[in-house]
């Protein structure tokens, strides 16, 4: 992508794609499907094994495999040794591995402005101030 990276701003990826966790023995994978064709190609850059590595660091995960669909704008990604056991072996509270595809989702992804339109959730405010100007509500108005 050949864009001017000054412009870009960092959002969670929720706001970019959704996500499902399923699991297999000590094995999760989690789906990640972009919410619009146009940002896909931002997840394919920025959401590869490295980066869902470091999110997950702390469960010490073996093995972590991206597999891309692209015609689907998803990708799916399989983590080894990452459910201590699995939900028979594992006294976690989420032996499944369900809530994993939330600390996913809550991974910083930098946006174009030019893309900020298709992120889901409510609208974004883009000027050229402080992005976190405590003197607005969440309307946007000056209190």
């Amino acid at each position: 992508m050949s864009h001017d990276r000054d412009l870009d701003i960092e959002v969670p990826l929720y706001r970019a794609a959704h996500a499902r966790t399923g699991d297999k023995g000590d094995r999760a994978n989690i789906s990640l499907i972009a919410w619009h064709p146009q940002l896909w190609a931002l997840l394919v850059e920025q959401v590869d094994e490295d980066a869902v590595r470091g999110r997950f660091a702390y469960r010490r995960p073996g093995r972590i495999v991206r597999h891309l669909l692209p015609k689907l704008h998803a990708m799916n990604f399989v983590l080894d040794e990452v459910l201590d056991g699995g939900v028979n072996g594992s006294l976690n509270l989420d032996g499944h591995g369900k809530a994993l595809s939330f600390l996913l989702l809550e991974l910083p992804l930098r946006v174009p402005r030019a893309l900020v339109p298709l992120l889901a959730g409510p609208p974004l405010e883009l000027d050229d101030t402080d992005d976190t100007d405590e003197s607005k509500n969440q309307t946007g108005d000056k209190r």
